[in-house]
């Protein structure tokens, strides 16, 4: 397990070597990778851990670089990728309905779909817009709205304008500001720096929670 968590770090750190790599083996075949990794990450409740934000960021960037894809084509895929991971989880949650509240499983901790509820709690249906920023959040909102039975239509509008909100302001910033010497010669800060802002509020919601609360009561 540590050793999966440290090749997961490596790998996330490095994310601009490593995609660039796969880009100039695969050529074409990146746009199916791309996507394959924004619906798991969006649509499968066993894999959150995967990269979001700074994937499509590092998408943008080394796209830029390298040219060997199509920005114009790239961003549409990642959103069809996103909005299928999305309807994937809320009809899941809708399968399973309230009894996933009853016990933890091996592929869905209730904790985590405790947090996404009280998201849903403050933020009521913008939070699957709010989400989309929100590393495990955004894994299980879509999964909770199920497990609600928030009407579909109601799902749909939030969750596609959750999706092209997400792809194409991290994708073109990844494409755009990739091009700046001191953004592309520091990456691996850059894409930290992403990975700890999207976590931001989670830190903020479990500290609000953990000392706030005690002192209201």
């Amino acid at each position: 397990m540590l050793d999966f968590l440290s090749q997961a770090l490596e790998f996330i750190r490095h994310l601009d070597v490593h995609l660039e790599n796969i880009m100039r083996e695969y050529h074409l075949t990146t746009y199916i990778i791309l996507a394959l990794i924004i619906f798991c990450e969006t649509g499968l409740v066993v894999t959150p851990f995967l990269p979001g934000d700074s994937l499509l960021f590092a998408a943008g960037a080394i796209t830029a670089k390298t040219g060997i894809l199509n920005v114009w084509l790239l961003i549409p895929l990642l959103f069809a990728a996103a909005i299928l991971g999305d309807n994937t989880n809320y009809f899941f949650g809708r399968f399973l309905g309230h009894k996933i509240y009853e016990r933890d499983y091996w592929f869905l901790k209730k904790k985590y779909v405790d947090q996404t509820h009280e998201f849903y709690e403050k933020h009521g249906g913008q939070t699957l817009i709010i989400a989309r920023f929100v590393p495990i959040v955004r894994t299980f909102a879509p999964f909770v709205a199920g497990v609600g039975d928030m009407k579909y239509r109601r799902f749909i509008g939030y969750c596609l304008a959750g999706g092209i909100l997400w792809v194409t302001t991290l994708t073109l910033a990844g494409y755009y500001f990739g091009k700046i010497p001191i953004v592309r010669d520091n990456f691996e800060v850059v894409v930290i720096g992403i990975i700890c802002l999207s976590v931001v509020p989670i830190i903020v919601g479990y500290i609000k929670n953990r000392f706030f609360s005690k002192s209201t009561t």
